[in-house]
């Protein structure tokens, strides 16, 4: 299986989600080489970037189970070869 390298953007816009999201990202956490994540009060949401690197499979499989989550909204974006 081929590994690529990637940013994961995530915005939370329903804070006490947070829980369930670290969960999800602490399954994956083979896959994460970095992770940054902004507070954003006067909205009240988050943003969490990650620096990934894993197989199709792998990345695609983190970003769906973060999608699913309520009021979390998950975009990748991958190297097209590596």
């Amino acid at each position: 299986m081929s590994r690529r390298i990637g940013v994961v953007g995530i915005v939370i816009e329903d804070r006490v989600k947070a829980p369930e999201i670290n969960h999800v990202l602490s399954q994956y956490s083979d896959i994460i080489i970095g992770r940054m994540g902004i507070p954003h009060k006067e909205r009240s949401l988050s943003v969490i970037s990650l620096i990934v690197e894993g197989s199709n499979d792998q990345i695609g499989a983190m970003a769906g189970k973060l999608g699913n989550i309520k009021g979390v909204q998950v975009r990748a974006a991958l190297s097209t070869k590596y």
